[in-house]
C-alpha cells in the first residue's frame, strides 16, 4: 500500500514545565479545606484558596495561596516567615509555629504531604470526566505529551506539567482540573512499594496506558514481578487499559478482571493492533498493522527505537478511544519532538536570552518567570510572550492571571505577540514598558526599534508562533562547538550532597576557575537561589565578576593579592589568610582605611604543604589574633589531601586531628566561635566526622566524585561537549592525515573533520587514536594530530553525514573516560574548555 505524503499541518503544542504554583478559576474556602483534610486549628480570617504552594520562592498570588510546610531536604516550617512576609495567610503545618502570626490561618495535621494528597483527591472526585493514567518505567512523559498533541484539537485537556509525576507532583497536577476540562492525562512514577496506592487515589484514572517496562527504579523493588504489580495498581478501577502484549504477557493476572484491554504487539497476531511491517521511508518510520481484521498504516517522524515504541503506544491509544484509523494515521504523522527545557545563552548587546520558544501556558510561564528572576546579572528584565492556547479558562480570566503574574515578578518590559494579547492589552497597564504585535513577523520587523541592551530576555511562545526566529535574531552568533550545562542536574547533585550533611552543617560551593569551566553567574545564580551558604573563588577578579552579576552571597577569596585589597573592601569579599606576611599586610590595610572586624578566613596546613599556617606557628598566630579588632576570623579551615583514597586514610585521620587541635587553640585565643571546615567533595561522604560546621563542595557539584561508586552516588553529569562534522572524505589505505603525516589508515576508509581543536580545549594528547568521540552513538577514534581549530575522526565503520552531531563527552562517554584516555584528572578536562566554546544552559 503506497503511503501518501501530506503537506505538514501545525498543531498548537506546548509543554508544561513544573512549578509548585498551581492556579484555578474555581476556589475553595479555607473552612472547606480544613474539613476536607481533617485539620485542627482555628480559622482567624475567611479566605478563598485557588493556589497550592510548597515553595516560598514562587509566590505569585499570596492572597489565594495555601502554603504546605512539607518536610523534605528542608523543613517547610522554616519558610513560613518568608511566605507570610510576602502576603501568604493560609498554611498547612504539622505544628503551630512558635512565632505569632496574628493574621494567618494555620491548619494543623499529622502529615502535611498526606493532607496535600487528600485535598487533591477530593478535588479530582468533583469532576466526572475521563482521565488517562499513564505509568511504566520509561516513556511516560513522552507518551503523555504526544497524546496531548494528538487530542488537543478536540478536547480541553489538563495534564501533569512536564514529568511532574511524584508523590508531590501528582496532587499539584490534579489540582489543575477545572470546569471546562473534558479530559485529564496524568502520569504516575514510583520508586518503591505502596506509593502507587496514593497516586491512584489522587488520579482516579478511568483509562490506563502502560509504557515501556525497563530497569528504571529496580533498586526500590525486590523483583520485576513486584515492580510491575505495584505499577499496575494505578489501573485497578480503569474501564480500559492499553498496553504492549509482548511486555505484559507474564503479568496479565495483575490486571483488573473487569477492565477492557486493548493490546498491541509485533509478535502476537491476536493483539488488537498487530504491527507486522516496519520500514524507513524518507527518514520517517512507516508502520503497517492489522486492526479489526483490516490492514492499516501509520507514518511517524522518528526513527529511534524508544520513540517508535512510544508512538505505537499512542497509536494504540487513539484507536482504543475510537479515533478512526485514517484520522489516527494523519495525526501521528505530525507528531512533534517533546521539548521540556528552557535554554539560556548569550545574546546580542550583552543580553542573556532565556529561550522557551516552543511552549506557552500558565503553568510553565510561572516557572520560566521564576528562572528569569534568578538572573541577577541584569537589572532589567524583559518578557516576550505569545498568545496561550487551550488553557481551559475564559480569555479575559486567562490574561488577567498572566498579567497579575507578570506584575508580581516585576517585569520591566512586556512584549505581547498575538491577537488575544492585543485585545487584552489594558490588563498589562502598570508595567514600565509594554509593546504588542499581531504576529511574530511584525515583531521581527520592529526588533531594532526595541533596542535590546544589557537585559535578561525570556522568550516564551506557543509552537505555532515560531518564536525560534526571535531567539535566533537575538542570540549572539558563536562557535558551533558547544558546552551544554544541565542546571537541573547540577541542582540534583547539590541536593545529593545536602542530603548527606548532618543537621546544621553549612555548605560552601567552589566556583573558582569559571566554575570549573561551567560558567560564572549562570552557576552562581542557581546556587544563590538554592541557598548555599558561601561561595569560594580563586582570585579577587572572579569575586568582582560575581558581584557585578548581582551575587550577594558571602564570597571567600582563596588567593587574595595584597595590591587589590581595596577591591576586597569595595566588593565585600572575604580573603583567605594563609601566612604571617599576608596577615600583616591585611591588618595594616584595615588600619589605614579605618576598617574594623573585617571578615577573614584562616588557612591551616595539616599536610597539603601548599598554603597555610603550620602547627609550630599556631602559638604566634594566636598571639597576633588575640584582641585584634581590625579583623574578625569568620572561619578556620584546612584541606584534605587524599580524602578519596583508602590507602591514605591514616594520613587523613592525622589531618583531622591536627585541624581539631588548631581550631580549638585559635577559638580559645579569639574568645568566640568560628566556622570550622576541612572536608572537600570526597570527604563529605567518606568522612562524615570531618563535616564540622561547613563543607566545601567542588567537583561533586559537576557530577564527579572519585570516592563514591557511580551506581551508588546518585550524581549526574551536568555537561555535554558537542560539535559537528564539517566535511567527510574518502581515504585510500596508506594515505596520511593531518600535520606531520602521523595519521594513516591501514585500509580504505573515510575520515570526518570536526570543529574542535586544542584551542577549544581538546588537547593534542587526544590525537592519533588516543581520544574517541561519539558519532551517532558509536565511539570512533581520532586520526592524526589534533590541530588548533579542528581534528579528524576515523568514521569508516559508521554511517555519517556532513553536519551530523559529534559528542566529545556526555553521560555515555564521561569526563572521567576522557581523563583516563590521556592519563590526567577530570578537573583538567573541564577547566581546559576554552571560553570561545559557546556555553548553553538548560533548565527544566
Amino acid at each position: 500500500m503506497a503511503k501518501k505524503f501530506d503537506v505538514p499541518i501545525h498543531f498548537s503544542v506546548y509543554i508544561n514545565i513544573p512549578t509548585f504554583v498551581t492556579m484555578l478559576s474555581n476556589q475553595y474556602s479555607i473552612a472547606e479545606v480544613q474539613q476536607i483534610i481533617s485539620a485542627a486549628g482555628t480559622i482567624v480570617r475567611e479566605n478563598n484558596i485557588s493556589i497550592l504552594l510548597t515553595d516560598s520562592r514562587q509566590i505569585t498570588n499570596p492572597a489565594e495561596s495555601l502554603f504546605f510546610a512539607l518536610h523534605g531536604r528542608r523543613n517547610g516550617h522554616e519558610f513560613i516567615a518568608e511566605a507570610y512576609n510576602q502576603g501568604v495567610r493560609n498554611f498547612v503545618v504539622r505544628h503551630q509555629p512558635q512565632q505569632e502570626y496574628t493574621a494567618a490561618n494555620f491548619l494543623v495535621v499529622s502529615d502535611v504531604l498526606k493532607a496535600l494528597q487528600a485535598l487533591a483527591a477530593h478535588h479530582r472526585s468533583r469532576f466526572n470526566i475521563p482521565v488517562i493514567g499513564i505509568t511504566g518505567s520509561n516513556g511516560k512523559t513522552i507518551v503523555k505529551e504526544w497524546l496531548y498533541q494528538l487530542m488537543a484539537a478536540d478536547k480541553s485537556i489538563v495534564r501533569n506539567p512536564k514529568s511532574y509525576n511524584s508523590q508531590i507532583g501528582v496532587p499539584l497536577s490534579v489540582w489543575q482540573i477545572q470546569e471546562g476540562n473534558e479530559l485529564g492525562m496524568f502520569e504516575a512514577g514510583i520508586s518503591t512499594i505502596n506509593e502507587m496506592d496514593v497516586l491512584q487515589a489522587v488520579i482516579q484514572p478511568t483509562i490506563g496506558v502502560l509504557t515501556h517496562l525497563g530497569s528504571a527504579h529496580d533498586e526500590g523493588f525486590e523483583s520485576t514481578q513486584q515492580k510491575v504489580t505495584q505499577k499496575l495498581k494505578l489501573f485497578k478501577n480503569c474501564g480500559l487499559i492499553i498496553y504492549n502484549h509482548d511486555q505484559l504477557v507474564n503479568y496479565t493476572t495483575n490486571l483488573p478482571a473487569s477492565a477492557q484491554t486493548f493490546t498491541w504487539s509485533k509478535n502476537f497476531k491476536e493483539a488488537n493492533l498487530y504491527v507486522f511491517s516496519e520500514t524507513v521511508i524518507s527518514k520517517r518510520y512507516y508502520l503497517r498493522a492489522v486492526y479489526k481484521g483490516q490492514e492499516i498504516e501509520c507514518l511517524i517522524p522518528f526513527l529511534d527505537e524508544a520513540s517508535v515504541e512510544n508512538a505505537i503506544t499512542c497509536w494504540a491509544t487513539l484507536l482504543a478511544m475510537d479515533y478512526p484509523a485514517g484520522e489516527a494515521d494523519k495525526r501521528m504523522e505530525h507528531l512533534a519532538p517533546v521539548s521540556m527545557r528552557l535554554e539560556m545563552k548569550t545574546g546580542i548587546n550583552d543580553c542573556s536570552i532565556i529561550d522557551d520558544s516552543y511552549n506557552s501556558d500558565v503553568q510553565s510561564l510561572a516557572i520560566a518567570l521564576n528562572f528569569l528572576q534568578q538572573q541577577n546579572q541584569h537589572k532589567f528584565k524583559t518578557l516576550i510572550l505569545s498568545d496561550i492556547f487551550q488553557s481551559g479558562l475564559q480569555q479575559q480570566e486567562l490574561y488577567r492571571q498572566v498579567a497579575d503574574m507578570v506584575k508580581s515578578k516585576r517585569i520591566d518590559r512586556f512584549i505581547g505577540v498575538g491577537e488575544a494579547l492585543q485585545q487584552n492589552r489594558d490588563l498589562f497597564d502598570g508595567i514600565t514598558q509594554t509593546h504588542f504585535f499581531t504576529d511574530t513577523t511584525t515583531l521581527l520587523a520592529h526588533l531594532k526599534e526595541l533596542n535590546f541592551n544589557n537585559e535578561a530576555i525570556l522568550i516564551k511562545g506557543s509552537r505555532s508562533f515560531e518564536f525560534e526566529r526571535i531567539s535566533r535574531a537575538l542570540s549572539q552568533q558563536a562557535h558551533e562547538t558547544m558546552l551544554e550545562i544541565n542546571l537541573n542536574a547540577m541542582l540534583g547533585n547539590l541536593n545529593f550532597y545536602k542530603s548527606k550533611l548532618k543537621s546544621g552543617v553549612k555548605l560552601m560551593a567552589m566556583v573558582k576557575a569559571f566554575s570549573y569551566g561551567s560558567g560564572t553567574f549562570e552557576v552562581a545564580n542557581i546556587l544563590q537561589y538554592n541557598k548555599v551558604d558561601y561561595l569560594a573563588v580563586a582570585y579577587i577578579d572572579e569575586g568582582i565578576a560575581l558581584r557585578h552579576a548581582g551575587i550577594m552571597l558571602p564570597i571567600m577569596v582563596l588567593n587574595p593579592e595584597p595590591s587589590a585589597y581595596d577591591k576586597v573592601l569595595e566588593f565585600k569579599l572575604e580573603p583567605e589568610i594563609y601566612s604571617f606576611s599576608l596577615l600583616d599586610k591585611f591588618v595594616k590595610f584595615a588600619q589605614n582605611n579605618g576598617v574594623k572586624n573585617y571578615p577573614v578566613h584562616i588557612k591551616i596546613d595539616t599536610g597539603m604543604h601548599r598554603l597555610g599556617f603550620e602547627e609550630f606557628e599556631l602559638d604566634t598566630l594566636c598571639e597576633l589574633l588575640r584582641n585584634n579588632h581590625y579583623i574578625h576570623v569568620t572561619s578556620v579551615f584546612s584541606h584534605l589531601v587524599a580524602s578519596d583514597a583508602e590507602a591514605h586514610d591514616d594520613f587523613t585521620l592525622r589531618q583531622i586531628s591536627l585541624f581539631t587541635n588548631a581550631f580549638t587553640q585559635i577559638e580559645e585565643a579569639l574568645g568566640y566561635p568560628v566556622i570550622k571546615h576541612i572536608s572537600n567533595t570526597s570527604g563529605i561522604i567518606r568522612w562524615p566526622e570531618a563535616q564540622f560546621d561547613m563543607v566545601r563542595l567542588g567537583i561533586g557539584l559537576y557530577g564527579i566524585d572519585a570516592a563514591v561508586p557511580k551506581h551508588l552516588s546518585g550524581l549526574q553529569p551536568i555537561a555535554t561537549l558537542k560539535t559537528n562534522i564539517s566535511q567527510i572524505r574518502s581515504i585510500k589505505a596508506g594515505e596520511t592525515v593531518g600535520y606531520n603525516r602521523n595519521g594513516k589508515l591501514l585500509n580504505d576508509g573515510r575520515i570526518a573533520t570536526v570543529r574542535i581543536g586544542y584551542a577549544d580545549g581538546y588537547l593534542r594528547a587526544f590525537g592519533n587514536g588516543v581520544g574517541k568521540m561519539l558519532v551517532n552513538g558509536v565511539l570512533v577514534p581520532t586520526i592524526g594530530n589534533i590541530a588548533m581549530d579542528m581534528c579528524m575522526l576515523d568514521v569508516s565503520a559508521v554511517e555519517v553525514n556532513e553536519g551530523d552531531e559529534v559528542v566529545v563527552f556526555n553521560a555515555q562517554q564521561t569526563i572521567e573516560d576522557l581523563a583516563r584516555q590521556i592519563g590526567t584528572i577530570p578537573y583538567e578536562i573541564l577547566t581546559n574548555i576554552s571560553q570561545r566554546v559557546k556555553r548553553v544552559y538548560f533548565y527544566e
